[in-house]
């Protein structure tokens, strides 16, 4: 049986057709329209009428980056989205044959994770998506957590500096601001407004601070750019301290890193793994988590949110 999956996240809309066994048979991706509530229903419906073939499509997995409600079907808040309070799987489901489910988008991917990809054969998974923002997904004894009112698992939203910089959530010093994509550029950004020596490569890809964009500080970064890496071993120190405080809560196997980022592989992971080691309760004393990047990386929303559409009710 065929089921679509469709991430939508800060910046792309990115859904697939799979089959029983996670395989992509198709896949599109379009911009998100983030502050045009109509416009981003219209975009995700077609692309799932694009997806479909013929009646073989029985479910619709439709990954929301924003709080989700206990019974799937409405997107309380988003941070970086214009969802609020949105019945979104009605405005869906109106539309488009085959029952429609909805999750949350980091949930979804660390779904696609513990089911077929970096995840797999543990019990116990932690996923961090770094992105637009930080989500998270837990997996306990395998089964996906999502707390009693169906947003937990917001990793990105715990409290880092209190008092710190403005999140999106109407909160200060959340994590996101601190261990994501947009954090990283908003340092790069920093750097080279101070003017310092160590920001030449980022100033001469850019001209100005306003015109530094995420791909100039990647490839900065894939340089060995002194000034980049610096600001990406910060963000690494930020979520291996986070990732720390984590592992004494949850006590995971694993804890996957994902998200646009994680595609840095062991530059991104060396920064956060030694701040884990370092702010590790009980260092010595206790096993330590294995930690991975993602495998699915990019269509692991879109697959995790088509392989729980599948399982309907029985994966809430």
């Amino acid at each position: 049986m065929l089921s679509i999956g469709i991430d939508i996240g800060g910046t792309k809309i990115a859904g697939c057709l799979i089959d029983g066994d996670a395989k992509v048979l198709r896949e599109e991706r379009v911009p998100t329209p983030a502050q045009d509530t109509e416009a981003l229903v219209d975009a995700v419906v077609a692309m799932i009428n694009s997806l479909k073939v013929d009646d073989e499509v029985s479910s619709v997995g439709v990954a929301a980056a924003g709080f989700i409600d206990a019974e799937g079907s409405m997107v309380r808040y988003s941070p970086n989205l214009s969802f609020r309070n949105e019945p979104l799987k009605a405005k869906i489901q109106e539309r488009v044959s085959g029952e429609v489910f909805i999750e949350n988008d980091a949930n979804a991917a660390g779904w696609a994770e513990y089911r077929f990809g970096a995840g797999r054969g543990s019990k116990n998974m932690v996923m961090v998506t770094v992105g637009t923002g930080v989500g998270g997904a837990i997996v306990t004894n395998g089964k996906l957590m999502r707390g009693g009112f169906g947003i937990g698992g917001e990793i990105g939203h715990m409290n880092f500096i209190p008092n710190g910089k403005d999140c999106g959530c109407g909160q200060k010093g959340c994590l996101e601001q601190y261990g994501s994509g947009t954090a990283l550029l908003n340092m790069g950004k920093d750097l080279v407004r101070s003017g310092k020596p160590e920001a030449k490569r980022l100033t001469d890809l850019c001209g100005s601070a306003d015109e530094l964009t995420g791909a100039m500080v990647y490839q900065a970064i894939l340089d060995g750019d002194e000034g980049a890496l610096s600001i990406l071993n910060q963000l690494g120190k930020n979520l291996g301290t986070a990732i720390a405080s984590i592992s004494a809560l949850l006590d995971p196997e694993i804890v996957v890193i994902g998200g646009g980022v994680s595609v840095l592989g062991e530059t991104l992971l060396a920064p956060i793994r030694d701040a884990y080691l370092e702010h590790l309760p009980a260092r010595g004393f206790r096993p330590e988590i294995k930690l991975v990047t993602a495998e699915l990386v990019n269509e692991a929303g879109a697959i995790g949110a088509a392989d729980l559409a599948r399982h309907g009710s029985q994966s809430r």
